[in-house]
């Protein structure tokens, strides 16, 4: 087995198993079940591969947050890592724990399903960044995801280098942390899919 089929794998089969069936989600989430997805999301292992992700794109691209050109001088790198880390946690707090419960939003994803085509599920997947639902099951405008990207962009500026706590820094962590929501949904969209394709075709799955 490659070692780049068990990153490939891996993400599939998680999303595979810790996504409900959507008959199944109940309504109503109350506040300790809003909590209990938001330490779900950040404890879950590719919250901190996302961050070594992260951190990696940002010293290639030496972008925000500015830690240093040399990836061990001075624990530029390791820095970079915290640092997105922080923006994830922050990010998963604000939107799908606090500001999810004070304007009674349900952030779970619920996902559309192989029956519908391709692009309709990347379309859906993707706008579910700016449309939820209510605790009750009514879509709307998703204020938890939308408000906490721009707290959390805020936040950022308490531990960001002083080169990088400027306002154009803060409005790309807040659009970057939007889109990034969305794409991050087409994984338990589309990633169940995946990881039955690669259970019928891969030969360790037999």
């Amino acid at each position: 087995m490659h070692w780049w089929l068990f990153f490939l794998v891996l993400p599939c089969a998680w999303a595979q198993d810790a996504l409900l069936p959507d008959a199944t989600i109940t309504p109503e989430p109350s506040v300790s079940e809003k909590w209990n997805l938001f330490t779900a999301e950040t404890l879950s292992p590719f919250t901190l591969a996302a961050s070594g992700f992260n951190a990696t794109v940002s010293q290639a691209t030496r972008s925000a947050p500015l830690y240093g050109k040399h990836p061990w001088r001075d624990w530029a790198f390791p820095k970079r890592v915290g640092a997105s880390l922080g923006d994830i946690v922050s990010q998963n707090f604000f939107s799908d724990f606090l500001l999810a419960s004070v304007f009674h939003e349900d952030t779970r994803y619920v996902r559309m399903g192989p029956k519908r085509k391709t692009w309709t599920r990347l379309g859906y997947a993707v706008s579910r960044a700016v449309i939820t639902r209510t605790d009750s099951g009514d879509p709307t405008f998703n204020t938890a995801n939308v408000l906490g990207s721009a707290m959390s962009a805020g936040l950022s500026n308490a531990y960001y280098p002083s080169v990088s706590r400027t306002a154009s820094v803060s409005l790309t962590n807040f659009g970057t942390s939007i889109a990034g929501a969305g794409f991050a949904n087409l994984m338990p969209e589309l990633g169940p899919d995946v990881g039955q394709w690669l259970k019928k075709h891969l030969p360790f799955h037999h």
